[in-house]
């Protein structure tokens, strides 16, 4: 199984990845050992994860959410689909 994640960094950013051990993944992120985005923006708090059976297919779900809006993306973190959907349909694209 693999996994597509989202955290939030304390800079209040977001960061996608995919892996298929998501605590040892997770693990790195908070000790700064992931040569990433996040290492210079720590802590960082897990916000979504969703699991895959492929690492193709966590991998295209990764790249989809990494297009979205930040207001996209903060209504996956709190589960809200119907602002999704609406953020997906181009209404209230500015919406924060």
């Amino acid at each position: 199984m693999f996994w597509m994640y989202m955290l939030r960094c304390a800079d209040g950013s977001f960061y996608l990845g995919h892996t298929d051990d998501i605590e040892r993944r997770l693990d790195q992120h908070h000790a700064g050992q992931h040569p990433c985005y996040t290492r210079d923006r720590r802590p960082v708090e897990l916000v979504f994860s969703q699991e895959f059976p492929t690492r193709e297919e966590a991998l295209v779900a990764e790249r989809q959410i990494k297009g979205w809006s930040r207001a996209k993306k903060q209504a996956l973190t709190e589960g809200d689909w119907s602002r999704i959907s609406r953020l997906a349909r181009g209404k209230h694209r500015h919406e924060r």
